[in-house]
């Protein structure tokens, strides 16, 4: 009876450790109910014996299995002594509840022996071993105990009826052994439920410590290894967490059973790695956990390749969401940025401390991208930016605007005043060279610093700031701190902030014309349109006043449309009165960098049915101006339709001469402030007599302005100057006034607003190297 419940068993697999549970028990508590204890000891001990030698355990297991059903036989049957058992089955109630003792002795007995030697060698708690499974334990006691009883009542009844044990005791073994395999199964399949459930995360870390961990404990592994082959990564754990994470190849920790499943899809056209299942002994799946265990490499590889998926699209989301607020060549926020930063700053309730802007911009820095080419200027750039970088201070934010313009916003400054020292600073930070390739670039800058007003948020604070910075440019300062008495564009000051867009569309911007005569003989060659704004409140406002909130509001594409329509109709006008005289209309640099104002200017010239070459848009010298492939671009299209372009204010500018090598201008006009001293100053004559030269060598009409006097007027011709404007011929009028003087002439010749410098058919003695650049230029324009 021993050997034969020794032999029937059911096994549990716990890691590399095959558990069997027989019917030993049963045997040992029915052998005790008919035999003496020293017997049923001995007869246990040797069936136990036979049945181990059969199925040829390892002599240390069968060791260990025959002491202790040994071990169990002597506990039950002491107990039984304890318990005065005669072998008695008359009175059956009796006898049941000695039994009933005996068997729970040994059940407990067992759990004591067995749990303890079982977590030794497998690794796994005793309280972990003793919850697991032990309702199926206590059922199947409770099923053993069920079946003593029966057979003890078999005995009493007649000895002979136990031939009906062996097949009974077989075919609860063949029930339970089912049951407890659908349950292994039913609990097998809820755990890969659980665990592929747990692996539907999005960071690929957590799918990883899931996987290991859940794995060690779905399949019963010492360890598991999870190797990918996207960036050779390998993650090793069990089921009490991650032990290795990092790059593959390191040598393996555990010597046994390795069943490797590669990680790849239902349709196997994916494969992300390979899941390692470690033993630290000889181990073979059932055909269940083998299917369990594709499952769970299945959805471990959709786990990965979806956590992969979105670590990529969180990333280009990161690039995206960088390169949005961060300038490509520098690396520093971009203005996007600097606003929407600066804005939050001065919405902060709790913002600490004052807040300011420092705007710097390099001065001439053009002459670094026409000397060394736009290759260096990016690299003086560059340099710029990293040492703005290691000059700020705590919270300061670095930007690079655009071009050559950068801007720190400064926050939690203790005061105002402490904005300048820290302009000071950073910008005295530029002023140790630049090395580049093997040669040093000195590059100086101008900062504009402005104090976070009380209204009108980042955006005002950013023009102030550029104020401020212009305000340092003109003064040849390093900084200057905005002031708003000398803020010219200072709406709130001048109470026009509400009122531009209201003056565009009620037509409040009008103008003027002052008159381009030649200068020999007095006939008018052209007009310049100026600006004026006829303000209901404050009249009529200077263009110094109003031109840069202009620029500044947005509303500059349609104040300039305004002001071009106004000088096509009286050019048109004139035409029609028998004067076909050109209009000269300033642009704003700042439309030069919209790529749409050519076609908006020539849409206008169609629309007055105006030649191009009767328009001449005069272009001031400014730093942008060249500097932007769109402003090459801009111009070059309007000088190929025909529109006229000419410098203005020729001669004060710092690169008067390199803006001709890159701007397709037809004229340049001589700034009134060398006419006006080229009496008294050598240096004002020269620089005119150049630029008359560099006219006459480059094909260009000159024009001067300021024209004030006579002998201004005779010296300028004499000098080769063909044309000019000035107080001398008229004052800038209305187009109608402009009309109305050339219909009435001078010394009754209309279209002659000054009496010539020769009568006609006289001999005059010119200046040597005038004549070719008066023929064919001047004598078309006097009278026949």
């Amino acid at each position: 009876m021993a050997a034969l419940g020794m032999a029937i068993k059911w096994r549990v697999r716990i890691r590399a450790t095959v558990h069997a549970i027989s019917w030993s028990e049963t045997a040992i508590i029915l052998s005790l109910s008919v035999a003496p204890t020293p017997l049923v000891v001995l007869t246990t001990g040797f069936g136990v014996a036979v049945a181990l030698a059969v199925i040829k355990l390892s002599r240390l297991k069968a060791a260990f299995g025959v002491a202790k059903s040994m071990c169990l036989a002597a506990g039950a049957g002491t107990t039984l002594t304890i318990l005065g058992w005669t072998n008695d089955l008359g009175n059956l109630t009796r006898a049941i509840s000695m039994i009933a003792i005996a068997y729970a002795v040994i059940v407990v007995l067992d759990e004591l022996l067995t749990l303890p030697v079982i977590a030794r060698a497998t690794g796994t708690g005793v309280g972990q071993l003793f919850r697991d499974d032990l309702g199926m334990r206590l059922t199947s006691a409770m099923a053993r105990f069920v079946l003593i009883v029966i057979t003890l009542l078999i005995l009493r009844a007649d000895p002979r009826l136990l031939l009906a044990v062996p097949p009974l005791v077989l075919s609860l073994h063949l029930l339970y052994s089912n049951r407890v395999k659908a349950r292994t199964e039913q609990q097998a399949w809820q755990r890969l439920a659980r665990t592929t459930d747990a692996l539907n995360v999005v960071d690929l870390d957590e799918v990883l410590t899931t996987a290991v961990t859940q794995a060690a404990e779905l399949f019963s592994a010492d360890e598991v290894e999870i190797e990918l082959r996207d960036g050779g990564r390998t993650v090793r754990g069990g089921a009490g967490g991650i032990t290795y994470d990092g790059p593959s190849g390191e040598p393996d920790p555990v010597d046994g059973t390795v069943l490797p499943t590669p990680l790849e899809g239902h349709d196997r056209t994916v494969d992300v790695g390979v899941l390692r299942l470690r033993f630290r002994g000889a181990v073979e799946l059932s055909e269940r956990e083998q299917y369990t265990l594709r499952t769970f490499a299945s959805a471990l590889c959709t786990a990965v390749r979806n956590a992969q998926a979105y670590a990529e699209l969180a990333r280009v989301a990161d690039e995206h969401a960088y390169a949005a607020a961060h300038d490509a060549l520098t690396g520093l926020a971009n203005r996007r940025h600097l606003l929407e930063q600066g804005t939050e700053q001065l919405s902060s309730r709790h913002a600490d401390g004052v807040t300011a802007l420092v705007l710097i911009d390099l001065n001439h820095f053009k002459e670094v991208n026409d000397t060394l080419g736009h290759a260096a200027g990016d690299q003086v750039l560059i340099q710029v930016a990293e040492r703005l970088r290691a000059a700020a201070q705590g919270d300061d934010l670095v930007a690079r605007l655009g071009g050559d313009e950068f801007a720190v916003l400064l926050r939690g400054l203790p005061a105002p005043a402490v904005a300048a020292h820290r302009a000071e600073s950073l910008l005295s930070t530029l002023h140790e060279p630049f090395d580049l390739d093997g040669m040093r670039i000195s590059v100086e800058a101008s900062g504009g610093i402005a104090a976070a007003p009380a209204t009108g948020g980042m955006a005002e604070l950013l023009r102030r700031a550029d104020v401020a910075m212009y305000q340092a440019k003109r003064a040849g300062q390093r900084t200057s701190t905005y002031a708003p008495t000398r803020d010219t564009a200072d709406l709130g000051r001048l109470t026009l902030g509400g009122d531009l867009s209201r003056a565009v569309a009620d037509h409040e911007f009008t103008v003027n014309f002052q008159p381009i005569v030649d200068l020999g003989s007095g006939v008018v060659i052209g007009a310049e349109a100026l600006a004026r704004w006829h303000h209901p409140t404050h009249g009529v406002i200077d263009p110094l006043r109003f031109l840069e909130a202009v620029e500044r509001s947005g509303l500059l594409p349609a104040f300039a449309e305004a002001i071009l329509d106004q000088a096509l109709i009286a050019a048109g006008s004139w035409r029609d009165a028998g004067f076909d005289v050109p209009v000269a209309v300033n642009v704003s640099p700042r439309s030069l960098l919209d790529a749409r104002f050519p076609g908006s200017v020539l849409a206008r010239l169609r629309a007055h049915d105006l030649p191009p070459d009767r328009l001449v848009l005069e272009l001031t010298e400014t730093l942008t101006l060249s500097q932007l492939d769109v402003v090459d671009r801009v111009l070059s299209r309007l000088r190929d339709e025909g529109v006229r372009l000419a410098l203005d204010d020729f001669g004060t500018g710092y690169s008067s001469l390199s803006l001709l090598s890159r701007i397709p201008v037809h004229e340049l006009k001589i700034d009134r402030s060398f006419v006006a001293a080229m009496e008294s100053s050598a240096e004002a004559a020269a620089v005119i007599r150049s630029t008359l030269d560099l006219g006459r060598s480059l094909d260009l009409t000159v024009v001067a302005e300021g024209v004030e006097n006579e002998p201004q007027r005779r010296a300028l011709w004499e000098l080769g100057c063909v044309a000019g404007q000035g107080h001398l011929f008229a004052r800038p009028t209305p187009a109608g006034t402009l009309l109305a003087a050339l219909r009435r002439g001078s010394g009754g010749s209309p279209g002659v607003l000054a009496p010539p410098l020769h009568d006609s058919g006289s001999v005059i003695r010119l200046a040597p190297g005038r004549r070719t650049a008066t023929r064919g230029r001047t004598d078309r324009h006097l009278p026949a």
